[in-house]
Formats: structure tokens, sequence, C-alpha cells
């Protein structure tokens, strides 16, 4: 099993994050962080890399439904979305697998609202 899904765009990078964020946000998902890894490698190591966005991904309401199933779940929380840069006019975006991720978890309440999210993540990628 892999631990994520993707899906190649033959669209910029830039579009690709736009598509990203509407998309989440009509799945129930807020934005909590946005690392730009390109920068952040240019600027602590002084390395070129190329386009590549991590994107903290919550949903509320299913956060808030894993954290009182098993209070150590923060450590796996949010969930990552990339958007990395193939060539100038195609992307990809890859989602985390949060069922996969959350295998190291025996919690059958934890498994079911995983079941969930990944759902809601395997929407959003699909409508890219």
């Amino acid at each position: 099993m892999s631990y994520y899904f993707s899906k190649k765009l033959n669209i910029s990078f830039e579009e690709a994050i736009d598509k990203v964020k509407i998309e989440l946000s009509k799945e129930g998902f807020g934005i909590l962080t946005e690392i730009n890894v390109k920068e952040v490698l240019k600027k602590k190591l002084g390395v070129d890399f190329p386009k590549y966005v991590i994107l903290g991904a919550c949903n509320p309401p299913l956060a808030y439904e894993a954290l009182k199933s098993e209070d150590k779940i923060g450590t796996m929380l949010p969930c990552n979305v990339i958007v990395q840069e193939i060539s100038p006019f195609q992307s990809e975006v890859s989602a985390i697998d949060p069922v996969a991720s959350m295998k190291a978890v025996e919690n059958p309440e934890l498994y079911n609202i995983a079941k969930k999210v990944q759902s809601k993540l395997r929407t959003v990628i699909s409508r890219i």
C-alpha cells in the first residue's frame, strides 16, 4: 500500500496550487501551514530546488474527532498535500493517505475517521 496518492496536471505550478486550495476548501479543509520548500532550501542551504510547496490541510470537525479518540494523534496532523512543478506547464499534486499513516495506531475509531479523511482527499485529487 502506498502512503500517498497523486495526480499529474497539465497546468502551471501556480494554477495547481490555486486549484488545490479551492478543492480542499470544498471538502471542508483549511490550510494551517504553507511551506515553500524551494525558498527554504535556498535560504537555509543555498541550494536550488524545483518549485515545491507543502500545504498543511486540516478539516476541523474530523481533526477534533481524531483528537478525542487518540490524544497523541496531533503528532500526525495536519494532512500534508504537496504541489510540485514537473515542468513549466506540468505539475503534480500528492496527498498523504491517512489510512496508511494511521496503521501504526491501533485504534478502530481512528481508522474510521481516517477513512473519511481519505475519501475527502481522494475527492480533492480527482477534481483537480
